[in-house]
C-alpha cells in the first residue's frame, strides 16, 4: 500500500495541472488527453522532470462560423494628389514650427548667456573700481602716516638740539661763574 502511495505521488507530480483537470473533467480513455478545442490545438511537446511543456496554437477563424471574430480595418480611401499636397504641406508647417521653437529656444539661451556675461562683467568692473579705491585710499593713508611721522621725528630733533643748545649754554655760564 506505501508502494503505490509513492508511485501513486510520484506519477501526480509528472502530470501538469492542466492534464489533470482534463483527466478529471473527461474521465475516459483518450488518446488525445489534450483535447481538440474549436479555436486552439494543445499538443505536448516533452516530459520533464520539472514538468511537462506544451505547444498551443491557435487556429484561424473557419469562414463557416456564425461570430465572426476578426476585426476589419476601415476601408483605406485613394488618396489623391492633393490630399498627399495637403499632407507635405502640413508636415512642412510642422518642421518649420518646430524649427522655429529650436531656434527661439536657442534664442533665449543665447540672451541669457549675454546677460549672464554681462552681469559678470560689471560685477568684475564694480570690484576691480572698489580694489583700486581701497588701494588708493590705503595708499593715501599710508603717506599721510609717513608725513606724520617724519614730522614728529623732525620736531623730536629739533627738540633734542634745543636741549642740546640749552645744556651748552647753561655749561658755558658754568664755567663762566667758577672761572
Amino acid at each position: 500500500m506505501a508502494k503505490t502511495a509513492i508511485a501513486y505521488k510520484e506519477k501526480m507530480k509528472e502530470i501538469s495541472v492542466f492534464s489533470l483537470i482534463c483527466s478529471c473533467l473527461y474521465p475516459e480513455n483518450n488518446k488525445n488527453i489534450m483535447g481538440d478545442f474549436e479555436d486552439m490545438d494543445i499538443k505536448p511537446i516533452n516530459k520533464r522532470a520539472s514538468g511537462q511543456a506544451f505547444e498551443v496554437i491557435l487556429k484561424p477563424p473557419s469562414p463557416v462560423s456564425d461570430v465572426s471574430h476578426c476585426i476589419t480595418n476601415p476601408p483605406k480611401r485613394d488618396l489623391s494628389l492633393e490630399d498627399i499636397q495637403k499632407k507635405l504641406e502640413a508636415a512642412e508647417d510642422r518642421r518649420r514650427s518646430q524649427e522655429a521653437q529650436v531656434l527661439q529656444v536657442l534664442a533665449e539661451k543665447r540672451e541669457h548667456e549675454r546677460d549672464v556675461l554681462l552681469k559678470a562683467m560689471e560685477e568684475n568692473s564694480n570690484f576691480s573700481r572698489m580694489a583700486e579705491e581701497k588701494l588708493q585710499m590705503k595708499m593715501e593713508q599710508n603717506e599721510e602716516n609717513r608725513l606724520a611721522y617724519l614730522s614728529a621725528l623732525m620736531e623730536r630733533l629739533q627738540e633734542k638740539e634745543r636741549h642740546a643748545q640749552e645744556v651748552r649754554r647753561n655749561k658755558e655760564l658754568k664755567e663762566e661763574v667758577t672761572a
